[in-house]
């Protein structure tokens, strides 16, 4: 057989071969599924990623455009296991046939249960989730905010709740959509808002029940930040009891259903009222004891200072009588002397010349000086046993004492004075009396008795 001429042979180029190959493979393989493990992974600035999707003995290229990756909720990783869904391409410019991604699914985990564990890990690992990032509630919130949709039964069980439980409540809602394209966005702005408008001082973030897909809105990671980074504490309400979303996690409360979330955050307010009666009556009763504590003590004060007053009150009269008979022994000695000394002179006249008399008259007032300074003095010396003897008295006061620097101890029930240290235990208060003014101290420790 002879080989055709050049003029009668087709001759392709190889971009036309390239060209032809692609528009004859591509409409063959329109839709295809393939598993496969994930090597030479490439993440460029461009927003697509490009890896080989292997087996035991084959590989096959596949790329996964920027418009698709978007909706992927978990991150790629080198050795992941995926079931993807694409369509085959030709690339001409390298001639090379590969798998353009449209779907990727990852292999015996679900998609969106691995994106949670990640998203879990990476948070986790920033201390968004610490405990000892966590806020109290506040007891008694004046003002409360609502994150949630006005169109879910969420909003209606908090705000009846609320209401019932302290009708002077006041709540700011700020409706968001809880599910669907743009939801989270919407949550987290409106976290921020209500944290930083100085209006509420805690805010619940929930809505009622659903799907996995349904509640993931409180999963996204703007969401679980606006929660963490929020002015005031932030309450996590999202679904039942058994729904659990990072939004939880990154919450300072976590309530396991809406109506919980309002159960939590504030009290009852007919509790509150009753409450402060109780809190009325102790106060009551704690003052009427300590005012007859005081009155006790004032009674007790009074009867010392009576008895004291008595006491010098019956030494001043004694100091008086001792004074007044003293005075009338000597005036009664004084007259005496004088009947004795006129007599003395009466006699000398008789028998003696007259200037002898006249000198004894000169002598006599002398006399009479020496014996009122005698008597000045013997009166000086009583008062001065009288002083001692008072001075004596102050001595054994009580209030002496205390000017001294020494305290009354009281203790016990019947607020007897306590004398030794074997009557009281650790703990015990105990009152202390001064010169001026009490104490009330409590008792640390008791030492062990030491002989002087």
């Amino acid at each position: 057989m002879h080989p055709l001429p050049l003029s009668f042979k087709k001759i392709l180029s190889v971009s036309d071969f390239t060209r032809l190959l692609r528009n004859s493979l591509e409409p063959l393989f329109p839709d295809l599924w393939i598993e496969g493990e994930v090597s030479n992974l490439r993440m460029p600035g461009s927003g697509h990623a490009y890896f080989t999707l292997k087996d035991q003995s084959s590989q096959l290229r596949a790329v996964l455009f920027r418009s698709s990756l978007q909706r992927v909720r978990f991150l790629l990783r080198e050795g992941m296991h995926l079931l993807i869904r694409g369509h085959l391409s030709v690339y001409e410019p390298r001639g090379e046939y590969q798998v353009v991604v449209e779907q990727v699914e990852p292999r015996g985990i679900g998609a969106l249960q691995l994106a949670w564990d990640q998203l879990k890990e990476r948070l986790s690992g920033e201390g968004l989730f610490d405990e000892h990032r966590k806020r109290p509630l506040p007891q008694f919130p004046s003002t409360v905010g609502i994150v949630t949709s006005l169109s879910g039964a969420a909003v209606r069980d908090i705000v009846s709740i609320l209401r019932r439980r302290c009708p002077t409540i006041q709540v700011v809602i700020a409706p968001v959509p809880v599910q669907g394209e743009g939801a989270a966005n919407r949550i987290a702005s409106a976290v921020r808002t209500l944290g930083d408008s100085g209006l509420v001082e805690v805010v619940i973030v929930g809505r009622g029940g659903g799907s996995w897909e349904d509640l993931w809105s409180f999963n996204e990671e703007n969401v679980v930040r606006a929660i963490a980074a929020s002015k005031v504490p932030i309450i996590s309400a999202v679904g039942h009891e058994t729904d659990v979303t990072l939004a939880d996690f990154a919450a300072d409360y976590r309530a396991p259903t809406p109506s919980a979330a309002a159960e939590a955050v504030v009290p009852v307010l007919d509790d509150i009222v009753d409450r402060m009666h109780q809190c009325s009556d102790r106060l009551f009763r704690a003052m009427r004891m300590y005012c007859l504590l005081r009155e006790h003590r004032l009674q007790s004060a009074q009867e010392v200072f009576s008895t004291v007053r008595r006491r010098m009150q019956m030494q001043a009269q004694r100091l008086d009588d001792i004074t007044s008979v003293l005075f009338n022994r000597l005036r009664s000695r004084l007259q005496r002397i004088r009947l004795e000394v006129w007599n003395l002179r009466h006699e000398l006249a008789s028998v003696g010349p007259i200037i002898p008399i006249r000198q004894f008259d000169v002598l006599l007032p002398q006399l009479v000086k020496r014996l009122e300074g005698h008597m000045r003095s013997s009166i000086d010396r009583r008062l001065q046993l009288v002083y001692r003897r008072m001075t004596a008295l102050d001595t054994l006061s009580p209030l002496a004492i205390l000017n001294r620097g020494y305290s009354i101890l009281h203790g016990g029930p019947d607020n007897r004075v306590v004398k030794s240290a074997t009557e009281v235990k650790a703990g015990d208060l105990l009152r202390a009396r001064l010169a001026f003014g009490e104490l009330w101290c409590q008792v640390k420790s008791i030492l062990p008795h030491s002989q002087p």
